[in-house]
């Protein structure tokens, strides 16, 4: 079916948005990224390849720009320069060095390949440097489902990616004369990018406070002023000779400290989820059937960008963070960004590339986003594998020297944690502080905890409370540990945080090798509280109903006279409770 291509904007729009919609309701029922449902939207009512039913692909090219400017504020909005630098050697190290590095092995990858740059068509710079950058949408959407975006390397990930935004910044300045080889139109852009930055700041600091203030009671009026803000630095970045996108982003930097900006980002998200929406659609739009070397490329390019962000291990493993650690950051990563594809588009628009890299990079994104969501979802048994080749090349993990120094003295502690995460830390915050002090450290004493945190490790040994460095999943770190001479075993974290192993696999490991263990669960829901207990759970530890107080003292009372008491009061209390949501 063919339409009149002569159909004018609004109608070009809502064949873009209802498409769009329809191929992502598919895409969306599989789990895959949206922005590959709009790339097919395109290329499937497109001119090129597809159904023809838009052919005039200019009428919504304006529309399109105004997604990217709006994408580009919201991600910067959501960049917390004070939180990245809080983020530590491991986060500021790895940011720093990564891109460079993935950079430097793309040219020489690419070279390899035939890849040559040529008058117009710096085709090996755009892909290696597409190449280096990772996907912020991807990983976070996966690392939030999977509830691990607190967790160590999810913290490092995501500062990571915040780095690599402060990269593609750095790209967007240099962009507009990347085809000149001399350096001073170069420093001249990177010059206006930094005048534009410390002005943009500056009267982010200085004059929109008053404004932002005066209209705070206004809501609607806080949105527009920062939308105004926004297109006001992107059209002060295009009169300066750089790329509004790049104004737009250095926007949402300014505001990301604001007071307003979680409002602004929230009411700001949904007007950039159409726009967006409209312009991957765009893009789409413009891909034409590609030809045999550019999809063998572009297999290439995907099977880099999974391989070439191993360069992380060794930066973490360097910073003493063990391989688990060292490995998961390098999983999440790979994948390509969304970014890329702006600066990709960017570069055609500027004639630097030609609309082949433009679709490398595209069909890159795609496959190492299906590829990555299924990495990201089973990272830790792909990292149990890659730790295991680690360690048959030589690399010592953090549990070899904690097995070595400490084995003899940590194997018959009475009270062994299971891991440790906030809860815990809670819990043995009461044990440290109540009661004398000599009866808190005889108590603490007693305590062996089993994570594979580093973090965690370096504090607990600072305060002199025994560790274990390993994976709960497995039942030879509980036996290694000692949990046969336990009298408590405490798993402290919830099934829904849980990699690898549950509550419930735990609890029947720890009876396997202790049968005399009193085991205490956590869960966060009822019912699965009760079906614990029925399993034989000597105590449910639900974090939503028991205080850190509370739960200290019935741990204390159960290791000296045992949790029958407790046990019958808490499966009584919990069979009466008939929440909305239990």
């Amino acid at each position: 079916m063919i339409i009149p291509h002569d159909l004018g904007l609004l109608s070009s729009i809502g064949i873009c948005t209802g498409a769009a919609a329809l191929v992502a309701a598919v895409t969306w029922r599989f789990k895959q990224p949206l922005i590959i449902a709009y790339l097919l939207t395109g290329v499937i009512i497109g001119p090129n390849i597809g159904l023809r039913w838009i052919t005039d692909q200019e009428s919504i090219q304006t529309v399109a720009e105004i997604g990217l400017i709006l994408l580009l504020f919201v991600i910067g909005l959501e960049i917390d320069l004070r939180k990245m630098a809080s983020g530590g050697a491991a986060v500021l190290l790895t940011g720093a060095l990564q891109v460079p590095i993935c950079i430097a092995l793309g040219l020489g990858f690419f070279l390899l390949l035939g890849v040559r740059d040529q008058p117009n068509n710096s085709a090996l710079l755009y892909l290696a440097a597409c190449m280096s950058l990772s996907s912020t949408l991807v990983v976070v959407k996966i690392l939030n489902d999977k509830f691990e975006l607190d967790t160590l390397p999810g913290r490092i990930t995501l500062g990571v990616l915040v780095i690599q935004d402060l990269w593609a910044v750095a790209m967007l300045a240099i962009q507009p004369n990347v085809l000149n080889p001399n350096l001073v139109p170069l420093l001249g852009s990177l010059w206006r990018g930094a005048v534009l930055v410390v002005a943009g700041f500056a009267l982010a600091k200085y004059v929109l406070p008053y404004l932002f203030r005066t209209v705070a009671k206004a809501p609607e009026l806080v949105l527009v002023s920062a939308l105004g803000w926004c297109f006001f630095l992107a059209g002060a970045a295009s009169l300066i000779g750089l790329s509004r996108e790049m104004g737009a982003l250095i926007a949402g930097v300014s505001l990301s400290t604001f007071p307003y900006n979680v409002d602004v980002a929230a009411k700001a998200v949904s007007i950039r989820d159409f726009f967006v929406t409209l312009f991957f659609v765009a893009l789409g739009l413009q891909i034409t059937i590609p030809s045999l070397q550019v999809l063998e490329l572009s297999l290439a390019a995907s099977i880099f960008v999974i391989v070439s962000r191993v360069v992380v291990v060794p930066i973490l493993y360097a910073l003493k963070l063990g391989l688990r650690t060292s490995i998961v950051p390098a999983i999440n990563l790979a994948q390509v960004s969304e970014f890329s594809i702006v600066i990709a588009s960017l570069g055609v628009v500027m004639h630097q590339i030609s609309q082949d890299v433009l679709t490398i990079v595209i069909l890159s994104f795609a496959l190492t986003s299906v590829v990555s969501t299924y990495m990201i979802n089973f990272s830790h048994q792909i990292q149990g594998v890659l730790a295991t080749g680690f360690k048959a090349l030589g690399l010592k993990d953090l549990d070899s020297a904690a097995a070595k120094t400490e084995e003899g003295e940590e194997a018959r502690q009475p009270v062994i944690f299971l891991g440790f995460f906030r809860d815990a830390s809670s819990i043995l915050y009461e044990f440290e502080h109540e009661g004398s002090a000599e009866e808190a450290r005889a108590f603490i004493q007693k305590i062996l905890v089993i994570d594979f945190n580093p973090t965690v490790m370096r504090e607990l040994r600072r305060r002199d409370i025994k560790c274990v460095y390993g994976d709960i999943a497995h039942s030879d770190t509980l036996r290694h540990a000692g949990v046969e001479h336990a009298k408590l075993v405490v798993s402290s974290i919830t099934d829904d945080v849980l990699r690898g192993t549950s509550n419930l696999r735990l609890m029947h490991a720890v009876h396997m090798q202790a049968p005399n263990a009193r085991v205490v669960l956590t869960s966060d829901h009822i019912p699965e509280a009760l079906r614990f207990y029925e399993e034989g759970a000597d105590f449910v530890f639900l974090p939503r109903l028991y205080s850190a107080a509370a739960c200290a003292r019935i741990l204390r009372k159960g290791l000296n006279g045992g949790f029958d008491e407790i046990r019958s009061q808490a499966i009584q209390h919990l069979s009466q409770r008939q929440e909305v949501l239990a």
